[in-house]
């Protein structure tokens, strides 16, 4: 075997190994606290247990076809999926560990695939600053989501894809991989508006 030989084996070598790690450097590992969120959440796959313990269907499956204009929460265009809410876990108060709201997805087999969990704090809570997670700040404060939520429930949320990957960000409330399609209760919505001047 020639030098030239030895040298053009040990540059395909390399590139086969460098393929899949910049595949694994392009997923963008969660934070450390997320991953022990995403861990202890991992019963919710199943929708049942996720009832069971309190998390209630909002039922609509909820999509954006636009993106957020002026006056609204900035959303991209994209899916939300179906809302679990579980109201035992509404306060002032965040704790990373009990998200108040479950995403859902439908499949096209009729079951529900777990997506993303929401951080929600509504205005009535008596909050009279911005609410963080690992220092990323809710969006808001805007007007309730109708028809699956009243119009006067100002809030604040922060969505966070632990499950389905989102081209839009972690942290962004829409997924434009999520879709409604198919869904009997798909709702296409308009982003909230935005409230200029919260009432506490």
């Amino acid at each position: 075997m020639t030098c030239r030989d030895v040298f053009l084996r040990l540059v395909v070598a390399a590139f086969l190994l460098a393929v899949p790690l910049a595949g694994a450097a392009s997923a963008q590992p969660l934070p450390a606290e997320l991953e022990k969120v995403k861990a202890a959440l991992e019963k919710y796959q199943d929708p049942y247990v996720a009832v069971r313990d309190g998390y209630f269907s909002t039922l609509g499956c909820v999509e954006y076809p636009k993106a957020g204009g002026a006056g609204r929460v900035p959303y991209p265009a994209g899916g939300m999926g179906i809302h679990f809410l579980n109201p035992a876990l509404i306060g002032p108060n965040v704790d990373i560990a009990k998200p108040p709201i479950l995403i859902y997805e439908p499949q096209s087999s009729g079951t529900l695939r777990l997506v993303a969990a929401e951080w929600f704090v509504p205005l009535a809570t008596g909050i009279k600053e911005r609410p963080q997670l690992l220092g990323r700040p809710f969006d808001g404060p805007m007007e309730g989501h109708e028809p699956l939520l009243p119009q006067a429930l100002h809030h604040y949320d922060l969505h966070v894809w632990l499950w389905k990957p989102n081209p839009a960000g972690l942290f962004s409330p829409t997924n434009p991989d999520v879709k409604c399609t198919g869904y009997p209760f798909a709702l296409a919505e308009e982003a909230p508006p935005i409230v200029a001047h919260p009432h506490h």
